[in-house]
């Protein structure tokens, strides 16, 4: 059975905590065999604790298996781009170092490239992904696109990425800001983005007169 096209995941990085619960969900998907097919990556460690859940993003035109010679990655035709099929894969890695994203992970030991692939075992009939049905702060979210707007007013889906010239599409969303009303994120030019800083204003208390506040 196909993947519902009325079901979309979403993925909001401003929401997650590290905590690694997708990770550990992933790894008890019967497809995976104890392998976790999703990891967080530091959006910039030396500064922040900030982390972000990377999955494939299932694109339209996916890269890997355009460069794979032994035609082993499929696309169904619902939009998930599935891992390497193992009576083709030679694991040459050329997957591995095209994706744009840096999903593919390539595995010595048994010759062979997996990845997710939107726990297809579950979501072809309806189901989420494990990933999402762990996840505290919803990061990590699958249902409707009406469901996602209500859960997240301020922000607004996009599935298009630009990377230099190319702009890729994707069957998965990141939530951006809804002020910056997006039609495609540049990843390229992100990339030389800097945080911006914050000010926080606590009420400090005055030792002169215990019941006075300052605020700093």
């Amino acid at each position: 059975m196909p993947v519902p096209q009325h079901l979309e995941f979403f993925v909001d990085p401003s929401r997650c905590i590290g905590c690694q619960a997708c990770v550990q969900a992933c790894t008890e998907c019967d497809t995976h065999k104890g392998e976790a097919m999703i990891h967080l990556e530091y959006v910039d460690r030396a500064h922040s604790v900030q982390t972000v859940p990377v999955v494939c993003m299932h694109c339209e035109q996916p890269t890997c298996a355009e460069v794979c010679p032994a035609d082993a990655i499929k696309r169904t035709g619902d939009g998930v781009v599935q891992s390497a099929r193992k009576p083709r894969c030679i694991a040459c890695g050329n997957c591995v170092v095209a994706c744009p994203f840096g999903v593919p992970e390539l595995y010595i030991d048994r010759a062979i490239m997996m990845k997710c692939d939107m726990c297809y075992d579950r979501t072809s009939i309806g189901k989420k992904p494990m990933c999402a049905t762990v996840c505290p702060s919803q990061a990590l979210f699958f249902g409707t696109r009406e469901q996602a707007l209500a859960l997240r007013p301020r922000s607004v889906p996009t599935n298009r990425f630009r990377f230099g010239e190319q702009t890729i599409t994707t069957r998965v969303n990141v939530m951006a800001p809804r002020h910056a009303v997006p039609s495609h994120v540049d990843v390229t030019a992100a990339m030389e983005d800097k945080p911006r800083g914050r000010g926080l204003r606590l009420p400090v208390i005055d030792t002169a007169d215990p019941f006075a506040e300052v605020e700093v």
